[in-house]
């Protein structure tokens, strides 16, 4: 089997940086060549979030007659280019050498079958990204929209890291993956096979939001904040139920920052003092992530290593609160206490913690995993081939490909 070599890219619900990595395949072999991160700024990150608002529950065509879409999708995809050249650039990389870009786009807005079913309404999935235009800009072949063809087919459309976490699991072995990004997922990987996968509910998103709000800092960096406060319970049971209903939505199911009513929890918090709101909402991460456990159908056998991937858990508050809640240490709500108590039961040993080998840029490896699958047309999941694929040609003035298929509407097409 030829070794490919591919660039993934991948834009996380923060927008702080474009992370990319380049990573070569070649059997069962995976390995990181590089990596690199190219920061957005303050007003590329605001105009985003405006246009997160302005998006909401629209079709393709809406979205196209915003009146600075143009201009904010084009910014977003030269910073891209600028990323993969200036990689490129500093690692040496011959471009004619990489096979394909795999480029996920930038997620706007998600109603995948769990939560369409709940509320009457059509799936479908929005991101946002031209991937003709990136490989115009970087000229370089670039595989794109890969949720489009999982929500065309009836699955959630996230999380995607499932299928990557068995391909990591041939290396490292058996384990409960777990991704601690913006949002947390997780993925069972029984006898090198994934049994499940599914979103949590957020890690990241409520203490990055908290701390550039009132900290006017991008994250709580080694939860150096957090460590000095004391957890406040009554809010971990006020925030649990601001998110009620996604939190006991039965497994699997995708989540959206959307659905974590974080305008309302911030207010909440307004006159609690800083280190304490830190704690508690760097040990709510932790609490969701240990509580979508539970939820694990009993007849799934849970392996007895855990493996961290992502940011969220190099935070060493949000790592040791959800090592203690599993190991019966942490405090819990009353409601899931016998939850918790059962799901401990269900380890035939106590489970093992530790950061995996690949679980730096994890997220923009899997956007490589998934253009590697699509370049030799093996499906992804359940026999769905996943992605399109695109040349550079000449740069133009319109590009038709800036919302993915799968938004709103696709069903009428």
């Amino acid at each position: 089997m030829q070794k490919y070599i591919i660039i993934g890219t991948m834009t996380g619900n923060s927008m702080d940086a474009a992370d990319l990595v380049l990573t070569t395949f070649e059997k069962n072999k995976i390995r990181d060549v590089c990596a690199y991160s190219k920061p957005y700024s303050k007003e590329m990150q605001s105009k985003m979030e405006k246009l997160r608002a302005s998006v909401f529950n629209k079709t393709k065509q809406e979205i196209e007659r915003i009146d600075d879409f143009k201009d904010i999708h084009n910014a977003y995809i030269h910073h891209l280019a600028d990323a993969v050249n200036e990689m490129c650039a500093k690692y040496k990389v011959d471009k004619k050498s990489v096979k394909a870009i795999g480029f996920h786009g930038k997620t706007l807005d998600h109603n995948p079958p769990s939560k369409a079913q709940m509320n009457g309404t059509e799936p479908y999935t929005l991101q946002i990204g031209s991937g003709q235009m990136l490989a115009d800009l970087s000229g370089i072949n670039v595989v794109y929209d890969f949720r489009s063809d999982l929500i065309m087919k009836g699955f959630e459309g996230a999380p995607l890291v499932g299928e990557h976490n068995a391909h990591i699991a041939l290396i490292e072995g058996d384990g409960i993956y777990y991704n601690g990004g913006n949002t947390s997922n997780f993925a069972v990987v029984n006898n090198g096979k994934v049994v499940i996968s599914s979103d949590a509910g957020p890690c990241n998103e409520y203490i990055d939001s908290y701390m550039r709000s009132v900290c006017h800092k991008a994250c709580d960096t080694d939860g150096l904040v957090g460590r000095k406060g004391m957890t406040d319970e009554g809010l971990i049971k006020t925030l649990f139920e601001f998110g009620r209903a996604f939190y006991e939505t039965p497994l699997p199911k995708s989540g959206d920052p959307a659905y974590y009513n974080k305008d309302e929890i911030l207010l909440t918090m307004k006159n609690m003092p800083v280190e304490n709101a830190a704690r508690s909402l760097e040990y709510f991460a932790a609490y969701v992530a240990a509580f979508a456990l539970t939820m694990i159908p009993t007849d799934v056998i849970l392996p007895e290593h855990i493996l961290f991937f992502g940011g969220g858990w190099k935070n060493p508050v949000v790592r040791q609160s959800f090592e203690d809640i599993l190991s019966g240490n942490g405090f819990v709500l009353a409601e899931h206490r016998l939850a918790f108590e059962n799901l401990r039961k269900r380890f035939k040993k106590t489970p093992t913690f530790k950061y995996s080998a690949f679980g730096t840029y994890m997220e923009a490896r899997l956007m490589a995993d998934l253009a590697f699958h699509k370049l030799q047309n093996k499906p992804w999941t359940d026999g769905v081939v996943c992605g399109i694929e695109t040349k550079p040609q000449k740069e133009r003035e319109f590009y038709d490909d800036c919302v993915n298929r799968a938004a709103k509407g696709w069903q009428n097409k």
